[in-house]
């Protein structure tokens, strides 16, 4: 039995992850921002010579994309400079630290997944922040830090677009989607299953792409989940991101590339729709 430590544990991430590892007979600190500012490093120290965990897994971030805009330091001091603290604390305590990332770090701009290695160019506040936090955990902990991206994320606990989507259907509505940016809806249940395979398979250490395979559009996805839901998908239109101008450029393609699990001899997450089948009764039952 390992002894696990999760930071941000109220998030989608942190929940499914502390239940699945409880489930599966390990130890589990679940810690949320109350418990543990992570941008203490003074704090994170004690948390871990408190709980003594053999893995770090770090769910909490600034996750505000628009407000980093305006406020990078602030988002760096959490996705950035926290990450450090949280690794200096994991080396002196021998424990592995899984950093939880994102698609941001990347461009936006290519027509075929990203693979692992490719060279990271956010273009947005949030990215920087991100990539960030990814150089600081491989720099301090190389020999026992994951990076672990994901993107399109939802989940049964917390708000979505996938939440939002079913409560529209729910309700009938028509609503407007952008057609125009592409990704791989994925379910934090289908994360934290992997996040536990890394350690629990010893794969090496280094850059993991936790989506579902596949890609879609968030038109695409809203027409799903109505259909789905019993609603008509003819009540979802398409549109244009210039139709919905936000103070953080969207990437246009955020599909990530999955061989380092097959490297790693551990299959990828499965196809975004056969997920999205399977966490629908989930997500109906946390309403």
């Amino acid at each position: 039995m390992s002894r696990w430590l999760i930071t941000g544990a109220n998030g989608m991430l942190g929940r499914d992850l502390a239940a699945l590892l409880a489930a599966e007979g390990e130890q589990v600190a679940g810690l949320t921002r109350a418990d543990l500012d992570v941008t203490d490093a003074a704090a994170a120290r004690n948390a871990l010579e408190r709980h003594r965990p053999h893995v770090v897994v770090n769910c909490a971030a600034w996750t505000a994309v628009d407000d980093a805009e305006a406020h990078e330091d602030s988002a760096r001091e959490v996705n950035g400079r926290a990450v450090g603290y949280l690794a200096a604390a994991c080396a002196d305590h021998h424990a592995t630290l899984v950093q939880v990332s994102t698609d941001y770090v990347f461009d936006g701009l290519a027509e075929k997944p990203y693979a692992e290695d490719h060279p990271p160019a956010p273009r947005t506040a949030y990215g920087r922040t991100k990539l960030a936090g990814e150089q600081a955990a491989r720099t301090a902990l190389p020999d026992h830090a994951y990076v672990v991206r994901t993107a399109w994320l939802y989940g049964a606990h917390g708000s979505s677009f996938v939440r939002t989507m079913l409560n529209r259907a729910h309700a009938a509505s028509p609503v407007s989607v952008v057609d125009d940016q592409r990704g791989q809806p994925t379910w934090t249940a289908d994360v934290a299953g992997q996040i536990r395979t890394l350690i629990t398979a010893q794969a090496p250490p280094g850059i993991y792409h936790a989506t579902s395979s596949g890609e879609t559009t968030w038109f695409g996805l809203a027409r799903d989940v109505y259909a789905r839901a019993g609603a008509d998908p003819a009540l979802v239109t398409p549109t244009t991101s210039a139709a919905y101008p936000r103070p953080a450029r969207r990437p246009a393609y955020s599909s990530l590339g999955h061989s380092g699990w097959l490297a790693a001899g551990i299959n990828p997450i499965g196809d975004w729709r056969e997920a999205l089948e399977r966490a629908l009764p989930a997500m109906l039952a946390a309403v």
